[in-house]
């Protein structure tokens, strides 16, 4: 039996590569050319391929990306459909900007946990890493997942040198008095990332020993292939709870991989970081659907396509494939 089938696959089901956002790191300030809705895969072809993933490999659990998943029309529907298959985990990463109005449903429809992104705690400097996006709007948004119960609350924040780095400590302390688990991402030199990596880049250690300087930490126990590194974290004054550093350049997380991303037009990628893929828009749609074989050969696939070493050979924006 193969380690996926023991273990299960994680599906990464990008929904839209619309956001309502351009993230310094994330997108050209004038923005990507934009799919045809057309083009978009229907919630029934996502839940397939979810389907054919729990049958032939194991589904260890769906999380819906984006550009930002809630951009997407009905999709708390799309999560009642996910839900039903029963998957072990379904959760959802976004901005934040739509969270607060939808929180509620979307925990109703049975998503488990959720995902915001969360750079900056200065209103300016928001404003100013994702062009124009409301630092409050995404504060209500995690407010609502908690009130929900979303659980648990993951605070992402993109680190950033000269932009955001001098803001871990109070991010790290802004989370746990929330209850929420903060983690601490590398940038990747993917997409327009790529141009400014040399520059922005802050090594998980350095900011390590930010927090060091305000919280005692230990590390949690690490399984292979997850990619968050967690440390349980105690300042003086008894705040407590967990950080993690998602590491991909000084800590690169492959071995163990069992990650699978569709991208929103139907290809599925193996690996974030290489280029090849399958694509299953044309064996899901006219003239006739193939059957579940021909899906499964091009699971295996994608599967087979892994990260080796520390390079990114694929430079694609972060919003065409998905978080």
């Amino acid at each position: 039996m193969s380690p996926f089938r023991r273990r299960g696959v994680s599906l990464r089901l990008a929904v839209t590569d619309r956001c309502c956002l351009r993230c310094l790191y994330c997108k050209p300030a004038e923005g990507i050319p934009l799919l045809p809705r057309s083009d978009l895969l229907r919630f029934e072809e996502m839940v397939r391929v979810a389907r054919v993933l729990d049958r032939h490999v194991g589904l260890a659990g769906v999380r819906l990306t984006g550009g930002d998943p809630l951009q997407r029309r009905d999709l708390v529907e799309l999560v009642r459909m996910l839900a039903a298959l029963r998957p072990a985990d379904l959760a959802l990463t976004t901005n934040g900007q739509r969270l607060a109005p939808l929180a509620a449903a979307l925990k109703t429809a049975g998503l488990r946990r959720i995902n915001v992104s969360l750079d900056s705690l200065d209103p300016d400097t928001f404003r100013t890493l994702t062009r124009g996006g409301a630092l409050g709007a995404t504060l209500d948004g995690i407010a609502a997942a908690c009130r929900a119960g979303l659980a648990p609350v993951k605070l992402n924040v993109t680190v950033l040198r000269g932009v955001n780095d001098r803001e871990v400590v109070n991010l790290a302390r802004f989370g746990l008095r929330r209850g929420c688990q903060v983690r601490f991402l590398e940038l990747m030199p993917i997409g327009v990332a790529a141009a400014k990596h040399r520059a922005w880049f802050v090594p998980a250690e350095e900011v390590r020993a930010r927090l060091r300087a305000a919280f005692d930490l230990r590390p949690l126990p690490y399984t292979a292939g997850a990619t968050s590194r967690n440390v349980a974290a105690r300042d003086a004054d008894g705040l407590s709870g967990v950080l993690g550093f998602i590491a991909p350049m000084s800590a690169p997380f492959c071995a163990g991989c069992r990650r699978l991303r569709l991208t929103p037009t139907g290809r599925l990628l193996g690996c974030l970081a290489r280029p090849e893929g399958a694509d299953l828009r044309p064996l899901l749609r006219e003239p006739a659907p193939a059957g579940e074989a021909e899906l499964v050969k091009a699971v295996r696939r994608a599967l087979a396509v892994k990260r080796k070493g520390r390079r990114f050979a694929d430079q694609r924006p972060m919003a065409t494939v998905g978080g």
